[in-house]
């Protein structure tokens, strides 16, 4: 199901191009790929070590961030003790101190004006019913500000005197997102009018400088179509800023000084994602990007003068800087991968001086670096690569292109191959089925792919139909057809592998968790004679329970994309593999959450069942402390332990000499 935080975890879950193709769309360049099968190869390369997942899993996650008012330290989540919880660092650098020791994950750090208080979210056993805390950055006081159960608050925002939280609410039995704020002295909380409806929800609230306005988003449950609101918080009415017809989405992401221009992010223009500025006056928009890959929206700078944003070209994230008077665009030089502003109300400094951004690529997780805008450089805050990991032992991928079954999209992948692979269609393979559907796989850190390469799997990661990042018209590709055009990008992946002449057709494993632990079983029921095995994590495999007992908002969100479990019952049942059990002919390897509140554990339960009483090999493991991902580290490892085994036993790979056992 579509998930709106990326879990450290279930997000982070090759070879030289012998000639590749290049092309280019407006000012961004696309990244060379390859077309052919054929072009594909391994790396040579004698020295590589084991990478146990012991040792992999060492590695740190490093998360959400903010900076502190006065830009000496930063905040941020690290699941440096096996629990995701808050650290400091000096932003010059140096030895991390943690701030809030608790073995419930934390997420959205966000630092007070003032400096006495960092606010942020936390839940029980990764049930998703967050509470707002606040912990003293000086001595490590909690606070749990609103303590209730029944109720989730998320995305905390500080007002600028730093007197008030504005946040996003939603009662467990609610399908809508409600906007609010508290008084931090009084805790009244106030509901902030914006006419939501079970199938809209508001959220990503923006204070103007003067602390009488917010800025917010609100979202119909599709995700397909938004709209931005401003709202007077004396009068307690709200305005929308971007009335239109159809589907087309518009998202806030900040407000100028003097409260007259927003910073926005809509496909309205050309049907993908681009940058511009929403006069609040008159609601003019004055386009700043028109490209035909995704563009987001980042923050002016504390002056004004200036504001950012990212650009995603086929999954590799760059950072733009623009000149709000000369006009003039500056891409920052860091290193390619996927980099990303952080911080939580902003990425710069008071004095706009430096701007806080994430990096990661497929050697090296994700970390905080500084950038220096006089001298262009950056400095590196954190350091995840830890354990005698190196970066040099980690595979890079290629990006492949390849046509869909029903010749109407061209499917991008980043693909895998260990080192010193012999092309002799011995190797095994495993397609790597992200989540969402409505996500994209970029040039992340993802251990569990680092960790089968490195044992001799080549993978492959699609972003098939339904994924972001592309046009608009090629994420709607999926809906009210999950399961079927997507499938089929799926297996064209799994083809496209045994063509490189690498790979052994009868050595083929699928793999995802969540919607692509869907897409996974899907593949295993209607396409049961491509698979040697299937690992399976936190999936739903039975439509009509999957939205009778998912959260509300999921329920919405699934009728809206997937189907009406009355008006579309025939629809449901031919996409529900719980009907097809009968068909799989691989072994099935299921892992659940217990407290997940997207997809129940019933899910994999009812169809691990049923594929005992078929006869079938299956294997079932339920995390009873996690919930819709697996944020504690023993139950990370165990979870790839059981992944790697179970692919080894069944879809073994090739002798390969891809590491030094």
């Amino acid at each position: 199901m579509a998930k709106n935080r990326r879990p450290l975890f279930i997000h982070r879950l090759f070879s030289v191009l012998v000639s590749v193709v290049s092309t280019c769309l407006g000012a961004l360049a696309q990244t060379p790929f390859i077309t052919d099968p054929a072009q594909l190869t391994a790396k040579q390369r004698f020295n590589v070590q084991p990478l146990t997942i012991d040792k992999l899993y060492m590695t740190r996650a490093t998360g959400d961030s903010a900076l502190s008012p006065d830009g000496k330290q930063v905040a941020f989540v690290s699941n440096v003790t096996g629990r995701d919880n808050i650290w400091l660092v000096p932003s010059e650098s140096g030895w991390p101190v943690q701030l809030t020791v608790s073995n419930q994950r934390q997420v959205a750090p966000a630092w007070s004006p003032t400096g006495t208080w960092i606010a942020y979210a936390s839940d029980y056993d990764g049930n998703e019913q967050w509470d707002l805390f606040l912990v003293s950055p000086r001595n490590g006081q909690i606070v749990n500000l609103t303590n209730t159960p029944e109720i989730s608050e998320e995305g905390p925002v500080w007002s600028p005197d730093g007197s008030k939280l504005a946040f996003s609410s939603k009662a467990k039995d609610a399908s809508f997102r409600e906007l609010c704020f508290i008084d931090i002295g009084s805790r009244k909380i106030t509901r902030i009018a914006a006419n939501t409806s079970k199938q809209s929800s508001s959220g990503n609230p923006i204070w103007s400088r003067d602390g009488k306005n917010i800025v917010f988003t609100q979202t119909d449950a599709s995700f397909a179509n938004s709209n931005i609101f401003i709202a007077d918080l004396a009068s307690g009415s709200a305005t929308n800023l971007t009335p239109h017809q159809g589907e087309q989405t518009y998202t806030a992401s900040d407000i100028s000084p003097d409260g007259k221009t927003l910073l926005i992010t809509s496909n309205a223009g050309n049907g993908y994602s681009n940058v511009g500025l929403l006069e609040t006056a008159n609601h003019k928009i004055t386009w700043l990007t028109n490209e035909q890959w995704e563009t987001t929206a980042g923050k002016f700078s504390p002056d004004g003068k200036r504001l950012t944003w990212t650009a995603n070209v086929d999954g590799n994230v760059d950072i733009f800087l623009y000149d709000r008077q000369s006009r003039q665009t500056m891409a920052l030089s860091v290193t390619k991968g996927v980099n990303i502003l952080a911080g939580a109300e902003s990425p710069f400094t008071r004095d706009g001086s430096h701007l806080l951004y994430g990096h990661e690529a497929a050697d090296s997780p994700n970390d905080l670096w500084m950038y220096d805008f006089a001298t262009r450089e950056s400095r590196q805050i954190t350091h995840s690569l830890v354990a005698g990991v190196h970066s040099e032992d980690m595979v890079q991928p290629s990006l492949a292109h390849y046509p869909s079954k029903d010749g109407k999209w061209q499917i991008s992948s980043f693909v895998y191959a260990p080192y010193n692979a012999e092309r002799n269609a011995k190797n095994a393979a495993v397609v790597f089925v992200h989540g969402g559907p409505n996500v994209q796989i970029q040039n992340y850190f993802i251990r569990s792919v680092q960790y089968l390469v490195n044992q001799g799997f080549f993978v492959i990661v699609p972003n098939y139909r339904g994924s972001t990042g592309y046009s608009k018209e090629y994420r709607d590709a999926s809906r009210f057809d999950m399961g079927g055009g997507d499938l089929d990008d799926i297996v064209s992946s799994a083809d496209w592998m045994v063509q490189t002449g690498f790979v052994d057709p009868q050595k083929i494993a699928v793999m995802g968790a969540s919607y692509g632990g869907y897409l996974s079983m899907m593949a295993v029921t209607k396409r049961p004679e491509r698979w040697a095995a299937a690992a399976v994590m936190i999936p739903f495999v039975n439509l009509f329970t999957e939205i009778e007992n998912t959260d509300p908002a999921a329920r919405e969100h699934a009728i809206a994309t997937m189907g009406d479990p009355t008006k579309d019952k025939d629809l449901l049942k031919d996409r529900s593999p719980i009907y097809f059990v009968d068909r799989i002919k691989a072994p099935v390897l299921l892992l659940a959450g217990g407290k997940d509140p997207r997809c129940p554990p019933t899910e994999a339960e009812q169809v691990a069942s049923a594929i005992k009483k078929h006869n079938g090999t299956v294997e079932f493991k339920v995390y009873e402390n996690e919930g819709h991902g697996f944020s504690r580290v023993e139950n990370q490892i165990d979870a790839i332990t059981r992944v790697g085994e179970f692919l080894k036993k069944y879809a073994p790979p090739a002798k390969c000499g891809c590491n030094l056992d």
